[in-house]
């Protein structure tokens, strides 16, 4: 950042929030903390919004696929259209955000996100919905690139890790906006109204941040991006850094989307404790996103991947090989811290890559990494088809040790 644009920010803070204080009264490094540690809540708040945006349509799915009467294999097909979404736009959504800021991006989109998330209880049929989570996708991706665009911003002007952190927040406001959920559903609140409040107080909430992102722009930024083909040679760096990401998401959405099956069908488990993997898994994920920062400064990028691709493996390979109540919940709490800080520090490894703006990094390695999100479950399905759920478990903890070996090949990593 120019001296310039530093001293003159810094004097608006001055005169602002300290009226009484002239020019030089506040000192340097008291402004540029302050300045700094602005930044960083407001791009929490917006990690915050966007996370329970979509946790709150994720706590009414039963209540929508009840009144449109779709079956599970309906709505199966259906949900596809919400990651469809994110991908069909991956290609040139870092083009779009370099070249007009995260800061004017993410003001719109995020509003635009939850306008979508209002007309999902809108449809009264299969297709309209499959449309609206089409749009939410599209959306939801333009946030997700902007967001971690101004996270980039802030952790290169605190100088240290911070990433895991905002993603941290991301995960809080999953809980938050489940147990909103269940309030609304035990009120009888309907999924139009309930999604209306939370519109407004989203909307609300991103207006009052807003003016305290960074700038994610220059006009030298968008005139290279300009003259930017909308998809260029691939980067090798992202592209290890993208396998690195897709290995950590095909693990995270098996846990998602099968955690609750592999507890009822192999560990047995009883009904009421059918939830307990899931729980653990999305409890530990949390924790250690907020732990990462620290452990990243303590361990370094690389080594703390190479643990965690050591933790998932081991954590599923427990699982399998001992499929009981209290050795597959330590196996799923260790999957869980494993995921927890992979997908930010690869995100914020991109950032760093030379010659390339952070959004369009951000981009090229969630298109990749996304693509294990969606592969993930499916797989495995198909080889619980062909063998058995304990067999598909084992093959998603092999990409544990995948991870354990890209990380010591990125030298990126590193630093």
């Amino acid at each position: 950042m120019n001296n310039s644009i530093i001293n003159r920010s810094l004097y608006k803070v001055n005169s602002l929030f300290f009226p009484a204080r002239q020019k030089g009264t506040l000192s340097y490094e008291e402004a540029s903390a302050f300045y700094r540690r602005r930044l960083r809540i407001a791009v929490s708040i917006f990690f915050f919004c966007q996370g329970i945006t979509f946790a709150t349509w994720a706590s009414r799915i039963p209540d929508i696929k009840t009144a449109l009467s779709l079956s599970d294999a309906a709505l199966g097909s259906i949900l596809l259209a919400l990651p469809a979404g994110q991908l069909v736009t991956l290609p040139f959504s870092g083009r779009i955000v370099a070249r007009f800021g995260s800061r004017n991006v993410i003001r719109i989109a995020l509003i635009l996100y939850t306008i979508g998330l209002t007309n999902l209880a809108l449809a009264t049929s299969a297709w309209q919905l499959t449309l609206a989570l089409f749009i939410f996708g599209v959306f939801g991706n333009f946030c997700n690139i902007s967001v971690n665009t101004q996270a980039i911003i802030a952790e290169k002007m605190y100088g240290r890790p911070i990433m895991t952190s905002f993603h941290g927040v991301w995960s809080i406001a999953g809980f938050t906006g489940a147990l909103i959920g269940l309030l609304m559903i035990a009120t009888n609140v309907t999924p139009h109204i309930h999604f209306c409040i939370m519109a407004v107080l989203i909307t609300i909430t991103c207006i009052l941040a807003q003016r305290y992102l960074k700038s994610g722009t220059t006009a030298a930024t968008a005139k290279t991006e300009k003259k930017k083909s909308l998809i260029g040679k691939p980067n090798m760096i992202l592209v290890q850094l993208g396998i690195i990401g897709f290995c950590s998401m095909a693990s995270e959405g098996a846990m998602f989307d099968w955690s609750g099956v592999y507890f009822k069908q192999v560990v047995q488990a009883p009904e009421a404790l059918t939830i307990l993997g899931y729980a653990a898994f999305m409890i530990m994920m949390a924790t250690g996103r907020f732990m990462g920062d620290r452990l990243i400064i303590k361990f370094g990028r690389q080594r703390l991947l190479r643990y965690s691709g050591l933790f998932i493996a081991g954590g599923l390979f427990l699982s399998v090989f001992l499929p009981y109540l209290p050795t597959a919940t330590l196996g799923f709490l260790m999957v869980g811290l494993g995921v927890s800080s992979i997908v930010p520090m690869v995100y914020s490894a991109a950032g760093k890559v030379s010659n390339i703006s952070p959004s369009v990094a951000l981009a090229s390695v969630s298109s990749i990494s996304y693509l294990g999100f969606l592969m993930g479950p499916p797989l495995i399905g198909y080889i619980a088809e062909l063998s058995s759920l304990r067999y598909s478990f084992a093959a998603i903890g092999l990409m544990g040790f995948a991870i354990i070996f890209l990380a010591a090949k990125v030298k990126l990593l590193r630093s």
